[in-house]
This record gives C-alpha cells, sequence and structure tokens, in this order.
C-alpha cells in the first residue's frame, strides 16, 4: 500500500459566465453610464446658471465649466461601477459595486485634487454619495415605473367650433373628391390661358 498523498484544492472561484449571461452583463451599460454622465452635464449646467460666479465669469463659461466637471465625476463613477459589476460577475444594481466604485473613483479624483488626503476625503464622499444615489434609484426606479404604466393621456377631441376638425372615412373620400374637381378645375383654366 503506497502512501497517498492529499493535494489540497484550491478555494472555489467564481468561474465567468456562460455566453448569454455575459451578454445579459453588458447590455444596458449606455443606461447605466451614457444616460446618467448626461444627466449630470445637463444638472451641471442649470447649477452654473444659478452660481454666484456667473456675473464674474460669464453665464456661457461657469455653465460649460460645471457641465464639465459633473459629467466628468459621473462619468468617472458610472464607468467605474461598471467595471466592477461586470468584473464581479454580480447584477448592475449590487450596491456593494457603488461602494467599490465610490471608494475608487472618488480616490482616483481626489489624488489630482489634493494629494493623499483629498484622495481620502474624495474617497469617502463619492462612496456615501454615490451609494446613497444608487440605493435611492434601486428604491425608486418600480415606484417610478409603475406610475408611468398607469399614467394615461385623456382622450381629447377638439371642440365644433374648431376650424380643425379630424374627419371619418366618409368625409375624407368626400374631401378628396372635392380637391382632385378643385385641381383638375385648375388645370383646365392653366391649360386654356396657355392657348390664348
Amino acid at each position: 500500500m503506497g502512501s497517498e498523498s492529499t493535494v489540497s484544492s484550491p478555494s472555489p472561484r467564481k468561474s465567468p459566465p456562460s455566453s448569454s449571461s455575459s451578454q445579459r452583463s453588458y447590455s444596458g451599460w449606455n443606461e447605466r453610464i451614457l444616460i446618467p454622465t448626461a444627466i449630470a452635464g445637463v444638472v451641471g449646467a442649470g447649477i452654473g446658471l444659478v452660481s454666484k460666479h456667473r456675473k464674474v465669469i460669464g453665464v456661457a463659461n461657469i455653465c460649460t465649466e460645471y457641465a464639465t466637471n459633473l459629467a466628468v465625476v459621473a462619468g468617472c463613477y458610472c464607468g467605474t461601477r461598471e467595471f466592477i459589476s461586470v468584473s464581479r460577475y454580480s447584477r448592475p444594481d449590487d450596491i456593494l459595486n457603488s461602494v467599490a466604485a465610490g471608494i475608487m473613483s472618488g480616490a482616483i479624483l481626489g489624488q489630482i485634487q489634493g494629494g493623499q488626503l483629498g484622495a481620502a476625503r474624495y474617497a469617502v464622499l463619492f462612496a456615501a454619495a454615490g451609494t446613497a444615489m444608487d440605493y435611492a434609484t434601486i428604491r425608486l426606479k418600480p415606484v417610478v415605473m409603475q406610475k408611468y404604466r398607469d399614467f394615461s393621456i385623456p382622450e381629447f377631441s377638439l371642440p365644433e367650433w374648431s376650424p380643425i376638425q379630424i374627419l371619418d372615412e366618409e368625409a375624407l373620400a368626400a374631401k378628396r373628391a372635392r380637391e382632385k374637381q378643385l385641381h383638375t378645375r385648375v388645370l383646365g383654366n392653366d391649360v386654356n390661358n396657355k392657348e390664348s
């Protein structure tokens, strides 16, 4: 009887998802990166409109500066969150992705702004703000979608005195016949005028 050596297997790791679920994790990235970045740009421009510096720097310059800065911050945060989501093989709405993305993007942008102390401050700030916004979005999305589904536009009808009328099939056919008759009469007048 020989000695049997036991080889311990490495700890189990998550295997990459199959191609169908991999496609699912990549789909919708424009909703999770581009749309929030564009919204942040619009919000930044709006903040620039009410900024106290708009009189000194100029409205166009301050709106552009605020819009650009907020769009860069949102793009970095959302891109990092998406990268972490794909790397962890997790759902896009996982809160841990938001925390990690806030820490990473805040540390990078904070390092640029204020060194190591700025990196620490921005990491905590981005993690708290980004996670709070993502949590609120996750909670509010079903409510908003339900309201959107329940929302119905009331049927609009024009008053009788309005010159704009919606025609039924018979009235539409009669109108086309009148237009055709008028068109032939006008063409007939043009031919008679040319002969004269």
